[in-house]
């Protein structure tokens, strides 16, 4: 068994064997899963590992509103 943290959770925070269920739900409703990884996943773990405790409701809004203005 492999020790250690692998590059999608450093990434997304996320575990590698997860993504595939991710990108399956994505595909379900139609929703760009590099979108999805990319500009709402990595950008939550990012803010969260540097805000830590004060990461809250205001900060995901945020990350949500950014990344749906992209797809405008």
């Amino acid at each position: 068994m492999k020790k250690g943290l692998d590059a999608t959770f450093v990434h997304y925070g996320i575990r590698k064997d997860d993504l595939p269920l991710i990108e399956a739900i994505c595909q379900q409703h139609d929703i760009d899963f590099d979108w999805l990884k990319e500009d709402i996943l990595k950008r939550y773990h990012e803010d969260r590992v540097q805000h830590g405790d004060g990461f809250g409701e205001k900060l995901v809004e945020k990350i949500v509103e950014k990344a749906v203005s992209k797809l405008k």
